[in-house]
């Protein structure tokens, strides 16, 4: 059993038991988490398609949060003497999904 679901405006297929990262979720870690925007949920081979969304849920647990790899942004106009260079850490949320309900 399979479903995709958007969680902080990102789509992902998720099954039962697995572990991704997302855009940090507004929980603390250990928290209970509920996602009902589904698009597609497949039962088996038994396949239901959304009209946007279909009429189940996802559970999932916050396991911790924790930032991705430094990105640097470096700017630069040639002859001019503009350079500018910046680091970025994108703030991640990494999830179990529990259950699939629907």
């Amino acid at each position: 059993m399979y479903a995709i679901v958007t969680i902080a405006g990102q789509q992902f297929k998720v099954e039962e038991g697995q572990e991704l990262f997302v855009h940090q979720l507004d929980a603390q870690a250990g928290d209970s988490v509920k996602f009902t925007d589904i698009h597609l949920l497949d039962r088996d081979g038994a396949v239901s398609v959304g009209k946007p969304f279909v009429k189940a849920q996802v559970e999932a647990t916050v396991i911790e949060h924790l930032k991705g790899d430094k990105v640097i942004v470096f700017k630069k106009k040639r002859r001019k003497g503009y350079r500018v260079k910046n680091g970025h850490r994108q703030r991640f949320s990494k999830i179990k999904i529990d259950a699939i309900k629907g």
